[in-house]
Order: structure tokens, then sequence, then C-alpha cells
């Protein structure tokens, strides 16, 4: 079920209708978890039953770890369930692969791996899985007056929790990853004054100008970055596609994000920023600090840090750096692409923070924005992996971009014109940020909020693109 469809319109506005009444306020939980299950299940309804066993073993391990006095036996519960979440996530999301590297496609072995359908937001919902047992683990160890998360009394108090928590539906498909000790302690009733109007407007305005404005109508384009179109095209024509997947890319699944974060605000919650303008950066670290946020501080929280971090000296901290993108590339897709993606953004950090101890750069207007160009082209360059899955046609369009000529005769292109029509918003959005943080512009610019608002819902409301899912849906 699509934000922009008018059966989640529907589902929303009833749900939103009933939340608030003073007979629901002790429903208010289980009303959001039908809905819920009912978003997911619209779509995706062969793989409930899934989630539902799920959230099922997870809610019995965390309601153990709870009650359960002895330490060590309560690690040992979470310990397993974590292995149980990864193993369920590697039987449906990486059994393909697999099957490819061990098995004969051909054999009743590797069929059936090859045959093991993906359900959708596993990856997602597999992350609240670990976060809830490590959360509720580390909390239990804390001394009663500091414990963040509450204890449910009841194992059906605990199910009912910790469905809220993995299966709330803005954020159940892709995201943002929020943290169980940043979510579990915001279940409480909600009033109609817990709302809060400007930032919910202000998110799902833009959010939905992102999503169905911009990365719908550069859709329309760049599917044609693919194999054999790439072959009979302009090399102007084929770096302009690049740069429109790039913007439609943010504009999809930064719009996503706003639009959860919007509609969580309607219900009383608060998620986490998921970009923070990541293509004004100055650096990859910069990029990954406003890049997907949620999952990042996830990867460095549950990851990186108990790997060591950077405690255990530079090589030590190269390596944890290069396996922590390698796996965050591996758990957007069972591809070597993906890995080689996470491989290429390993090894750019890892060259940033050895060169960052020879190489001072100045501080300047200048040099920060040719230093924000070389990121962006960067980031850019590795967004081939994600749309052209397969290694050598990566291969065959940084080759075709090389040494083939530029042909410039083709900025006449009239669908060149669409693609840096539909990108300027982006990019306009970003210089918003900027200009905002100046002293002088801060108080026009939050003075021309509402219009420039206005605006984005007057071209949201007519300017839409061919509807099509968000990208990450896939992940």
């Amino acid at each position: 079920m699509l934000f922009n469809s008018f059966e989640f319109c529907v589902l929303a506005l009833c749900t939103f209708g009933l939340y608030y009444l003073p007979f629901m306020r002790k429903g208010q939980v289980p009303l959001l978890v039908v809905a819920s299950l009912i978003f997911y299940g619209w779509s995706s309804f062969d793989f409930l039953g899934l989630l539902l066993i799920c959230i099922t073993l997870n809610s019995v391990i965390r309601y153990y770890i709870n009650t359960q006095p002895d330490r060590a036996r309560q690690k040992l519960a979470a310990t397993l369930g974590v292995i149980l979440n990864l193993a369920t996530l590697a039987i449906f999301k990486y059994a393909g692969l697999l099957g490819q590297l061990f098995f004969d496609p051909a054999s009743n072995v590797g069929a059936f791996l090859l045959s093991i359908p993906l359900p959708v937001g596993i990856s997602f919902s597999t992350f609240h899985s670990i976060s809830l047992l490590i959360d509720v683990y580390k909390d239990k160890g804390k001394p009663a007056e500091q414990r963040l998360i509450p204890a449910p009394r009841t194992l059906p108090g605990a199910l009912l929790q910790d469905s809220f928590y993995i299966s709330f539906f803005p954020q159940l498909i892709a995201g943002p990853i929020i943290k169980a000790h940043e979510f579990l302690p915001q279940i409480r009733t909600k009033y109609w004054a817990d709302i809060r109007w400007t930032d919910a407007f202000r998110a799902l305005v833009t959010g939905y100008f992102l999503k169905i404005v911009v990365a719908d109508n550069l859709a329309e384009f760049t599917h044609e970055l693919s194999v054999p179109s790439l072959y009979m095209m302009s090399n102007v024509y084929r770096i302009s596609l690049l740069l429109g997947y790039s913007v439609q890319i943010f504009a999809d699944f930064a719009g996503y994000s706003l639009i959860a974060i919007g509609l969580c605000h309607l219900f009383g919650y608060r998620l986490i920023k998921n970009f923070d303008f990541p293509y004004i950066s100055k650096s990859i670290t910069e990029f990954w600090q406003r890049w997907h946020i949620s999952l990042s501080t996830w990867l460095r929280v549950y990851l990186y840090i108990p790997l060591g971090g950077n405690r255990k000296g530079s090589a030590r901290t190269y390596l944890n750096l290069m396996i922590v993108m390698l796996l965050g590339g591996l758990w957007h897709g069972a591809a070597w692409s993906y890995m080689v993606w996470g491989g290429y953004h390993g090894l750019l950090l890892v060259s940033e923070r050895f060169l960052g101890q020879y190489i001072r750069m100045p501080r300047h207007g200048l040099v920060d924005l040719l230093r924000m160009i070389v990121v962006f082209v960067l980031a850019t360059l590795g967004w081939l992996l994600f749309k052209l899955n397969d290694f050598d046609h990566v291969i065959q369009y940084v080759q075709m971009v090389l040494h083939a000529p530029l042909a410039w005769g083709d900025l006449a292109n009239p669908r060149l014109y669409h693609i840096f029509l539909y990108a300027i918003p982006v990019f306009l959005y970003h210089a918003w940020y900027l200009l905002r943080r100046s002293p002088g512009w801060a108080p026009r610019l939050e003075r021309m909020e509402p219009i420039l608002l206005s605006i984005l819902l007057f071209f949201t409301l007519f300017n839409t693109g061919l509807k099509a899912e968000f990208i990450y849906f896939q992940f």
C-alpha cells in the first residue's frame, strides 16, 4: 500500500478519525496495531503470518529477559534472539545468493533457494526486532531508577507493545529505523494537544512533494539508465540520467521518511530525522552523518562500537569501517553490486580518515563548494551500483563516459530539460537549508516558509508523476 494511494488515504483518515475520540484512549495502541497489520497485509498478505510469528517470538524473548533475574540467562536469551532474527533475514533475503554460490540452479536445492520470495520490509522489521532485544537487555542491567524502557507486567502486554513498535505502519516498510529505547518510552495515551501540527504539515507537504512530484517524474526518465538503452544515447544524456537518478533516489527516500515522520506526528509520536540535506556534505564521513541517518546510527551503535570502533588503533578502525560498510551494503540486497557499493564507500571513508591525518583543508567558501561538488559526484557514481545491478554494466557505463565524446549538441534534447527541471527543486532545497543557517537570511526564510509550502502543495496536487513504488521497498 503506497502512501500516495487512495486505499492508504482511507486507512489513515479512518484511523486518525477514531484515534483521539475519548472512548478510544485506552484502545489507541491496539487501533494502530490493527491499522498497521491492514497496511502490511493489503500488499503483502502472504507474509503477514511471517510478520506476526516474528513479532510473537521476539516478544516472548523480550518478556523472558524482563522477568528473568539471572543476568547470564538474560544475555543468552538476547543472543539467541538476535541469531534467530539474523537467520530469518538470511533465509528470506540471501537464500537466492547462497543458491547461486553453492548450488547448481538447476538442482532441487538450488531451485528451491532461488524460489524463496523476499518479504516487503523484512530488513527494517528485523533491525527493529534486534534493537528491541538488545535495548531491553541493556536497560534491564541498569538500576531501576535509570531504566528507560517500560517493562510490561504480562506477556500480552509485552506482545501489544512490541507489535506496535515493530509494525507501526509509517515506518514498517522503509523506516526510519527507530531504536527501541527511543520509541517504547513514548507509548502512552495521546491527546489532541500532543499533535505537532506545524511539524506534521511541513514534513507531509515536503515529503509528498519530493516523492510524487520530483521522484516520480524523474522515474519516467531514469528508467532509461539501463542496458541496452545506454548503448544508444549520447554521453551528455548518460551523465544527465545518472544525475537525475541521484536526485531521484534522494527525493524518493527522503520523501518517504518525511511522510513517515509527519504521520507519526499526527498520532503523537516522534521519529528521528532520517535525512539532513546530505548533498551539501563536505566529506564522505559527513555524508553518512546526513544520509539514511537511522541506518548509519543503527550500524554504529549495534555493530561498529561493539567491534571496537576507533578505540583499538588506526588499523583496527579501518578494518571496522570496512566491515560495517560491507555489511551495510549487503543489507540493501542479496547481490554483489550492493556489497561492492558498501566496499566503495568503506574505501572512501578509510581513505578520507587516513589522508585527514596529513592534509588540512583550508576553510574558505570556494573550497567548501568544491568539496561539496566532489562528495556529490562520488556519491552519485556509487548510485550506479544501485541502478545497474550487473557489475559488468557499471564498468561499461564508466568506460563509455570516459571514452565517448560529450556531443554537446544533445543539450537541445527536450528530455534533458525535464530532468534538470525536476532536479532543480532538490538543489534549491539544499540551498534553502544553507541560507537558513545565515543570520541575515534566516528571518526572511522563516517569513517565506508558509508561501513556499503553499507552492509545494500546489505542485503536489497538480503536477504528480506516474505512481511508482518507493525505491527502498525492495530492501
